[in-house]
């Protein structure tokens, strides 16, 4: 057997460092190169560069509305109110918390299952339902398209109501009574 030569710890130490070093600063620089972009795709990013963050800042508004808007607000009776208001106020759709809450709380008692299953209505085929007592032929023609297209869906039953409301008698602050 070769006895092999032994070469002392510190110059073992100072060759893995210098190797860990050149290795290190070789990467760093392929990186540089890498990442660089040359003359003429600089000068090109350059000219798009302000419609392009402009773009983005745009998208990320829109999108930060967005997401504001599903986690402003609970999933109760005065969470789907608010909802409610703010998509009424963006189509101009008159009425107020207080008439919204009144008359959910006269038709349902806030319950957004609600189902009326022994008026004229339901004696006809199209029961009443959800919170604000709306049957489907009108809940389909008072839809408001930013809403659910579900009967029973808390913000679309409210926000169509008060279409109906607004178109029947000017707004929900102005029903007192079925309507």
């Amino acid at each position: 057997m070769l006895a092999q030569p032994r070469i002392p710890a510190a110059r073992t130490a100072r060759a893995r460092t210098f190797s860990v070093s050149g290795l290190c600063a070789a990467g760093a620089a392929a990186a540089a190169l890498t990442l660089a972009p040359s003359p003429a795709q600089a000068a090109e990013s350059a000219s798009h560069s302000v419609t392009s963050a402009a773009a983005v800042s745009a998208q990320a508004h829109t999108l930060a509305k967005k997401a504001d808007k599903k986690a402003s607000y609970p999933e109760n009776l005065d969470g789907w109110i608010r909802e409610s208001l703010a998509i009424m106020k963006d189509k101009g759709i008159p009425g107020s918390y207080e008439g919204l809450h009144r008359n959910i709380i006269r038709e349902s008692g806030g319950d957004p299952n609600a189902s009326n299953a022994w008026d004229v209505n339901a004696q006809n085929g199209t029961p009443s339902k959800g919170l604000l007592q709306v049957i489907q032929p009108t809940f389909d023609a008072y839809h408001v398209t930013s809403t659910e297209k579900d009967l029973t869906d808390p913000v679309a039953n409210i926000t169509a109501a008060a279409n109906y409301a607004a178109d029947k008698y000017g707004s929900i602050d102005n029903v007192d009574s079925a309507y």
